[in-house]
């Protein structure tokens, strides 16, 4: 983690991506948003100033030498992908996509989470990158493997890296949950423990893990925080309902 102007401290991916991939997650420090929105919201989706917002963005641009505006997407728990271009734009000011990857110098590509998974990824010669947004519905519905698609390489040669998520010990989900990732493949089981009357904590680093590695996807890095638990460093909607969103950016 590393601390720059206004205290905002940013997460480095522990991965051994080229050197012209730059990448990294917010946490909820060092910005001007007030209440439950407390510090560095990013999102203008969920209620807060969009002052406040406006100068959270501002200030991260600022900090991490961001080469343009990043693209923040309109997330809808789906398994949409876009292609990000040239001139930093779908056409569409606000698109509705859950993943954004890009072949292009300069573009950032990023999402926004608070407990859902968010996704980084590469391939081993810098020439393409990602961010892609996983919810238990997103996962469920093929977010990941249609990012892993979008890459014009094989899936051997990707590398990825899985940001701040809820924990395994604090996401408790229902029967239906666990009986549509079983369905979708046995494998899933192993990322459910039951906690008696048809609960079941659920993992969404494992459910992303076992994914990426039936699409020969091997080179999986990060995992192991939690949004839920550590109240200073992140948000969480599970955790808090009205609450901001922390971004995870990539860029060439």
């Amino acid at each position: 983690m590393t601390a720059g102007n206004h205290g905002i401290e940013l997460i480095q991916p522990d991965w051994p991506a080229p050197d012209n991939v730059r990448a990294f997650t917010t946490t909820r420090t060092g910005g001007v948003s007030q209440g439950r929105y407390s510090s560095l919201n990013l999102a203008m989706h969920v209620g807060d100033q969009p002052q406040h917002v406006a100068q959270n963005r501002r200030r991260l641009r600022q900090l991490a030498g961001l080469p343009g505006e990043p693209v923040w997407l309109s997330q809808c728990h789906g398994n949409r992908v876009i292609e990000l271009d040239a001139n930093h734009s779908t056409g569409d000011p606000d698109p509705q996509a859950d993943a954004a990857v890009s072949r292009q110098h300069g573009v950032v590509c990023a999402v926004l989470t608070a407990d859902c998974l968010p996704l980084l990824m590469c391939d081993r010669n810098g020439e393409q990158v990602a961010a892609a947004h996983a919810g238990w519905r997103g996962l469920h519905a093929g977010i990941i493997a249609n990012t892993v698609k979008a890459f014009q390489c094989n899936p051997q040669d990707l590398l990825v890296w899985l940001g701040p998520a809820i924990g395994p010990r604090v996401f408790e989900v229902g029967e239906d949950v666990y009986r549509a990732f079983a369905a979708k493949s046995p494998a899933n089981r192993a990322a459910f423990e039951s906690t008696g009357a048809q609960r079941w904590y659920g993992d969404l680093y494992q459910l992303a893990r076992l994914e990426l590695q039936a699409l020969s996807v091997h080179a999986i890095y990060g995992g192991g925080r939690c949004t839920c638990s550590e109240l200073d460093t992140f948000y969480s909607y599970r955790r808090d309902g009205e609450t901001g969103r922390m971004a995870s950016l990539i860029w060439r």
